[in-house]
């Protein structure tokens, strides 16, 4: 139970690769996929879940699972640490804010790009508290999948930028 049944290097490896390539499938996907589930991503992450419990082997060991968990726990550790005192590190791990209303119109390239629809995107604005585009000096999917927008300028109230909910 708590013997190792395969090698501390191989145990790593497993976990090393399957890190990285979680990080490149992530950073692939467009940014609303991390920063909110909707129950068809919630299935694709819990089928991604279990495909990679069973390529990381079936351990009856405690201690095989303790490896893994410590070397994924060491690679996220690192992958934040180096995010925060590299800047070209941050760029290659986290995507940009995108642009997706300037002055009132939206940006249909960029919508296109996130694959995030009409309808989507009108109730990420009510949650910020806009109910009519035209309202909207600009708009933002943040690198987390949130949605950033600031207001035009209302002289009878002067509201300024509203942050905080998820897009899509």
């Amino acid at each position: 139970m708590f013997q190792l049944e395969n090698s501390i290097p191989e145990l790593m490896g497993r976990g090393a690769f399957l890190f990285i390539l979680f990080m490149v499938l992530f950073r692939l996907l467009p940014r609303r996929t991390g920063g909110e589930l909707a129950p068809m991503d919630l299935v694709f992450l819990l089928l991604i879940t279990e495909a990679a419990s069973n390529s990381m082997g079936d351990y009856n060991s405690l201690a095989d699972g303790t490896v893994i968990i410590l070397t994924m726990l060491a690679l996220n550790y690192i992958t934040n640490r180096l995010s925060f005192t590299l800047p070209w590190f941050e760029r290659v791990m986290e995507h940009k804010p995108l642009q997706i209303i300037r002055d009132g119109q939206t940006i249909p390239r960029n919508l296109k790009k996130e694959m995030l629809t009409a309808d989507e995107l009108m109730g990420s604005l009510r949650l910020n508290g806009v109910d009519d585009i035209a309202q909207v000096r600009s708009a933002w999917v943040e690198g987390d999948g949130r949605l950033s927008v600031v207001k035009k300028e209302d002289n009878s109230r002067g509201e300024g930028a509203q942050r905080g909910s998820r897009a899509g």
